[in-house]
């Protein structure tokens, strides 16, 4: 019995491999702009909540936690950020501050195609532990 020539074929074809190609590069962008936005979000949460804490514990007024929060974006080289565009107060008592986080980070996709992470939630002390 002789084979057909097509079924006796392997292996992948230079279209699927070109396929293959695209999908890993693109996912490698997504990647590249997500994940450092996500880790940056993990890290800026836990200074929140360590700073909100400690502002709690010494009775700090909201005015003096911003200036608190700007310090430490200052030392930690957030140079472009100040506390306000990252927050809101949703309580201002003394020893009971709380905060709402809502801002978005941009990073470039390609061309003009700009991938937008938005990040919000509630940080009180409680966030801290």
């Amino acid at each position: 019995m002789k084979q057909n020539s097509l079924s006796a074929q392997r292996g992948a074809s230079v279209t699927s491999i070109i396929l293959l190609l695209i999908v890993i590069v693109i996912a490698g962008k997504l990647t590249i702009a997500i994940v450092p936005a996500q880790v940056g979000d993990y890290q800026l949460t836990e200074l929140l909540a360590t700073q909100l804490k400690e502002a709690n514990a010494n009775n700090e007024t909201s005015s003096q936690y911003i200036e608190r929060v700007n310090r430490q974006l200052n030392i930690n080289a957030y140079y472009d950020t100040n506390a306000q565009d990252i927050f809101t107060f949703t309580n201002k008592k003394t020893g009971q501050l709380a905060i709402y986080k809502d801002y978005q980070e941009t990073n470039n996709f390609f061309a003009n195609v700009d991938i937008v992470n938005r990040f919000e939630g509630d940080i009180d002390a409680t966030s801290a532990e």
